[in-house]
């Protein structure tokens, strides 16, 4: 890892309140490898051998498997590796430094906003199938991507709620969750084509102990299941991110075929 400690420890405290496969991800990026090999076409589970982008930790790192190809139908509907080319998938177990359960929001009208960045996209959540996701393509690029099952009605507030925080919430708001805290500013709605019933998406600057980055989200409502999808660029957190419109695509299309 080409990361000092403090600087490991440092982006950790940063993606402190955002979901615990992001946290991981940032914690064991990578660069373009010396061996100068061509990334597997096929992605990897966990192997960061041929990675140019962020990769996901392994399995025999993190202390968990690949991800089930079996299960339940929202399992099923996760990404998996061989989903798409030129990215590392991972359902690696929670980064000990991740704090667990949702932020609390120093501002009623931006909880919302803090709860999609908590272990679930927010408390009426049934179920949450995470994966993090590391790119070969876009050296730091890591992306956190989940689907989450409710009732068609609560994932209809969800996503209402989401839009009326964006428009609230521009100015920014601060968010807690155990001990750690952090501030999230210029908060943006941003164009975002995706497929489902209804999508909302914006980016913002978050930051903590003087670390910031830009992050980029995007949440999906296909019938009675939330995708929540969030990108930073690890390797140069001021840069603007975006979560791929092919991971995106792949991962609406898996919950409609599951569905």
């Amino acid at each position: 890892m080409r990361f000092s400690v403090m600087r490991m420890k440092a982006r950790a405290t940063m993606v402190a309140l955002v979901p615990a496969l992001l946290l991981a991800a940032v914690g064991c990026s990578t660069t373009t490898p010396a061996t100068g090999k061509a990334p597997d076409p096929k992605g990897s589970a966990g192997s960061t051998s041929g990675a140019s982008g962020a990769a996901a930790p392994s399995a025999a790192a993190s202390g968990s498997a690949a991800p089930k190809t079996g299960g339940s139908a929202l399992e099923r509907s996760a990404l998996a590796p061989g989903d798409l080319a030129g990215y590392q998938i991972s359902a690696q177990g929670k980064n000990p430094n991740a704090p667990d359960g949702q932020p609390q929001a120093d501002k009623k009208a931006c909880q919302p906003l803090a709860d999609i960045m908590g272990d679930e996209p927010d408390p009426s959540a049934r179920e949450t199938v995470s994966r993090g996701i590391g790119s070969q393509k876009q050296i730091g690029l890591a992306v956190s991507a989940s689907v989450s099952s409710y009732s068609e009605s609560e994932a209809k507030a969800l996503i209402a709620r989401l839009k009326a925080a964006v428009a609230a919430c521009g100015t920014g708001f601060s968010a807690k969750v155990e001990k750690q805290s952090g501030s999230y500013r210029e908060v943006k709605a941003a164009a975002y084509r995706t497929g489902g019933d209804e999508s909302v998406s914006w980016t913002m600057t978050a930051a903590a102990e003087g670390v910031s980055a830009q992050v980029h989200l995007v949440v999906v409502r296909e019938g009675d299941t939330v995708v929540r999808l969030m990108a930073l660029n690890v390797a140069a957190a001021q840069q603007k991110a975006q979560v791929p419109q092919e991971v995106a695509d792949k991962q609406v299309e898996k919950v409609q075929k599951a569905g």
